[in-house]
């Protein structure tokens, strides 16, 4: 999703030919011969090597345009595989709502699309789609269907109420057992003194709570930043997150303001819509020029440009979160779901004016995100984030000694 904006959908044609067979009811059928994954180890083998014209990317490999286009022409007819999908179940069931689970409803530009261009009035993506998601309706089956208990329908919200169902901890009992520097405020004088950190362009690792359940953090395990930075994505993707430079950053918005920055006029609670930001923020008012499959085609001339300058050219007036398509992967935050969040969002608001932050999940590439205070605290040690917010704490980098070192449950100080 995040590299397909940058290329051409140059293999749509031979994807529709040679490995999916794609019907006008969103059925398919993929042609084994290029896939190892029901004998193998991988997902392609020698075959699908060929038919693209080369081998997979080695990790931390440069990016060519040929990476770009396969991204492209891939997300484009999973796009379209989406789409037929929907616009078959709508035809058959005449239903104004639409609920998605599974890996690919974690596909927020494809969920985008089905919410802009398909026949439903709303649609739903459960937040732990995928396989853990699995364990969340097997315990629902056993509640319904063993026990016999009722289904409460809450009307317009769901009841998983931010999906905020994992473990919690205590901040102040982890910060006596370590004796690590820290400031203990009140929650006016914490929202406020982030807030301005923030404001100042500070990296704050946000750990509150109980944790999220599914892929994305959702403001209890963040980490955050100001929208507004030119320098933000490349700081947190290269220094923090330790990745590549193109992936794109998602907005966390207050749910009252999200039509005023984003095209889009519905919660996206769990970070599973991607929808395009207002032409009103962008720079010098540049529209979204899309392509057959919704995403940019080529620049003016058709030539398109280098990759690295078309990623370090701001896009709008919220640059660390708009992509080079002026797309967003947005997270409403409503009060009722996270008070915490949302208030830190609303007095960051009263600062600045910009209701958004950048929300990125709080830990580094190849880790899962943390779950513990001590977690958290390891995280933000070896990374160059700037503060750490556990609870109602407040860390500073700078005052702790850079030999501290989380093993398992203790510290240690190596002088």
């Amino acid at each position: 999703m995040g590299l397909a904006p940058y290329g051409e959908p140059a293999f749509c044609d031979l994807i529709l030919s040679e490995l999916i067979d794609l019907k006008k009811d969103g059925s398919f059928r993929l042609n084994l011969r290029y896939f190892d994954f029901m004998a193998g180890l991988t997902m392609t083998n020698s075959a699908f090597d060929r038919l693209v014209g080369g081998p997979p990317r080695k990790p931390e490999a440069e990016l060519t345009q040929r990476h770009m286009d396969l991204a492209r022409s891939i997300q484009a007819v999973t796009e379209e595989v989406m789409l037929r999908l929907a616009r078959h179940a709508h035809a058959l069931t005449g239903a104004p709502n639409l609920c998605l689970a599974g890996g690919v409803a974690l596909n927020c530009v494809g969920n985008g699309r089905i919410l802009r261009e398909g026949p439903f009035e709303q649609i739903w993506i459960q937040p732990a789609a995928g396989d853990a998601g699995g364990a969340l309706g097997a315990a629902l089956l056993g509640w319904h269907h063993y026990h016999q208990q009722p289904r409460r329908v809450r009307g317009d919200r769901d009841a998983q109420g931010g999906s905020f169902l994992g473990p919690a901890y205590d901040a102040a009992e982890f910060l006596k057992r370590s004796a690590l520097p820290h400031e203990e405020m009140d929650e006016d004088e914490l929202m406020s003194r982030v807030a301005e950190l923030l404001q100042e362009g500070k990296v704050i690792g946000w750990f509150q709570g109980r944790m999220e359940f599914g892929p994305r953090a959702l403001g209890n395990r963040s980490i955050l930043g100001d929208a507004r930075s030119p320098e933000m994505q490349e700081r947190l993707n290269l220094k923090i997150k330790f990745r590549e430079g193109f992936r794109p950053f998602a907005p966390s918005i207050l749910r009252e303001r999200v039509s005023d920055c984003f095209e889009l006029d519905q919660e996206s609670a769990y970070m599973l819509l991607v929808a395009p930001v207002k032409q009103t923020l962008r720079v010098n008012g540049q529209s979204c020029s899309r392509g057959p499959v919704g995403r940019p085609g080529s620049t003016q001339n058709g030539e398109t440009p280098n990759f690295m300058v078309r990623l370090k050219t701001s896009r709008s007036t919220l640059p660390a979160i708009t992509h080079v398509d002026y797309s967003a992967r947005i997270q409403t935050v409503a009060a009722e779901d996270n008070p915490r969040f949302h208030r830190l969002l609303s007095e960051f608001e009263k600062n600045t004016g910009c209701p958004v932050l950048v929300n990125t999940s709080f830990n580094v590439r190849g880790e899962p995100p943390v779950c513990t205070p001590e977690d958290a605290f390891r995280c933000f040690m070896r990374t160059e984030m700037d503060y750490l917010v556990l609870g109602n704490f407040l860390l500073d980098k700078a005052q702790q000694k850079p030999a501290h070192i989380v093993k398992g449950e203790s510290i240690d100080v190596l002088d």
